[in-house]
């Protein structure tokens, strides 16, 4: 019966465990509003691209239609685009990080980042394969698109060169094109290799990402911040990067046979639109209906403490479980009588715990937050203890286990590779320490009533522990 009892006051103490899950939700909720609100004036996650050289060009198309009872042949010449990627083409880019806090507890990682890059183009020799013929391309009339995602973040230093000769930027990508960046008109009768030289401050927030197009591309990126966290379709080498105290360097380089994609196409290039949690930025072609084919360097906070204490109520039920079974063995082997309204208060003290933690952690960080909760709740309880358990010797020994228990805590939520294994082993030893405690108890006669020490619960030749 005493066993049933402590079961269902463990059970009902889900729920404010559950609650306290909710509440963490809640705050990490908060914290990305405000982390929004500190880069709606910035700029979001940045998509880049290289250049595109656009090329209009005229077809003319044929239908046949009845008219009146007679075949009719209509000639209709159309105006379309030619997407051409370029043949080679190298960007650097050096992002200069900072953290902005809102209101002392929320934080965002925003940057400036300064890229430039160069990018070659070549004529396509395989025209009639799109069915174009080269002399009906509009060759004079061409242009250059650079595919910025957010705008907003696009500086007054902005540039592209042909030549040495600086071409006129206009926003938008021209063609009554949909989509985001700048664009600039160029000559290109003579037909033969451009190379274009492309500069431009960009402001950013969170990520920053690399579109790969053409044959070869070359991408590198520096950057003082010193926890990046590399993700996409495309990652650097172990011999590509470095990462340090003092920052970071990564290098690409992506050919188009890693691509899948042909140089030359009459559909736009779509620049990919970003979604999912914002800690864990993804991004989805929607033309292409790839998920992934793009570089990304994600400026990872060191801490985010949101999902420690989430990982540490995961744990709560140990708390509560092996806390209750140090009780059950005082009330049953030496008879310390616990009753269940003391089982309640207990787990109770045992949650409030993770209430601390976190409101803590948004003030003073997560290892600071985690000793003093875990010390005001082991002083707590370890003094509750000597009263319920009548002696200050089995207080020590409760104290002691909630010591253990939030150490074990701590190093599990730092070893996150090795937590199963040590959370089985504590399962184990704790089994194995409540097999032995109780092994010459005969349990058939064990009852409420009994005293403790009592000989007929003991088997012949047992001992009961103190």
């Amino acid at each position: 019966m005493k066993l049933l009892l402590v079961g269902l006051v463990g059970a009902l103490l889900i729920i404010p465990l559950a609650m306290v899950y909710w509440l963490v939700s809640d705050r990490q909720h908060q914290a990305r509003i405000a982390q929004d609100s500190i880069t709606a004036g910035w700029a979001g996650p940045q998509v880049v691209s290289g250049p595109v050289l656009v090329v209009p060009y005229t077809v003319t198309r044929v239908s046949n239609e009845e008219v009146d009872g007679r075949a009719v042949t209509r000639r209709i010449e159309s105006r379309e685009l030619l997407y051409i990627s370029p043949s080679e083409q190298s960007l650097e880019t050096e992002i200069d990080p900072e953290v902005r806090s809102r209101a002392l507890i929320h934080q965002s990682v925003v940057y400036d980042a300064a890229i430039s890059g160069s990018a070659r183009f070549a004529m396509p020799d395989d025209l009639d394969r799109l069915g174009i013929e080269r002399d009906r391309l509009l060759l004079d009339e061409a242009s250059v698109q650079l595919q910025i995602s957010d705008p907003r973040g696009l500086q007054t230093d902005a540039r592209i060169a042909l030549g040495g000769e600086q071409l006129a930027l206009r926003p938008g990508l021209g063609n009554s094109q949909s989509g985001t960046g700048v664009h600039a008109f160029l000559d290109w009768s003579e037909g033969g290799d451009v190379v274009l030289d492309f500069a431009y401050a960009l402001r950013g927030s969170s990520a920053f990402s690399m579109i790969p197009r053409g044959e070869e591309s070359n991408f590198t990126v520096r950057s003082s911040w010193p926890h990046p966290s590399f993700s996409g379709g495309f990652l650097p080498g172990d011999n590509d990067r470095e990462i340090g105290p003092d920052g970071f360097n990564a290098s690409w380089s992506i050919s188009n046979l890693a691509l899948g994609q042909s140089l030359v196409s009459t559909a736009p290039p779509v620049l990919p639109v970003a979604y999912g949690d914002p800690a864990d930025l993804r991004y989805y072609d929607e033309a292409a209906e790839t998920e992934g084919e793009i570089a990304t360097i994600r400026l990872m906070e060191p801490v985010d403490l949101y999902k420690r204490v989430e990982r540490s109520l995961k744990y709560g039920f140990l708390f509560i479980g092996f806390t209750f079974l140090a009780f059950f063995m005082f009330d049953i082997v030496a008879g310390a009588r616990v009753a269940s309204a003391e089982y309640l208060l207990t787990g109770a003290g045992l949650i409030l715990f993770f209430v601390m933690l976190l409101a803590f952690a948004e003030m003073i960080g997560f290892a600071l937050a985690y000793i003093v909760a875990s010390g005001a709740i082991i002083g707590l309880l370890t003094s509750y203890s000597a009263a319920v358990l009548a002696s200050w010797k089995r207080a020590r020994i409760i104290g002691g286990l909630l010591v253990g228990l939030y150490a074990v805590l701590y190093v599990l939520l730092n070893l996150e590779a090795w937590s199963l294994v040590i959370g089985s082993l504590m399962l184990f030893f704790a089994l194995a320490g409540v097999m032995y405690a109780t092994r010459n108890i005969e349990w058939s006669k064990v009852s409420l009533g009994d005293g403790a020490g009592d000989p007929d619960r003991l088997r012949d030749g047992g001992s009961v522990p103190v």
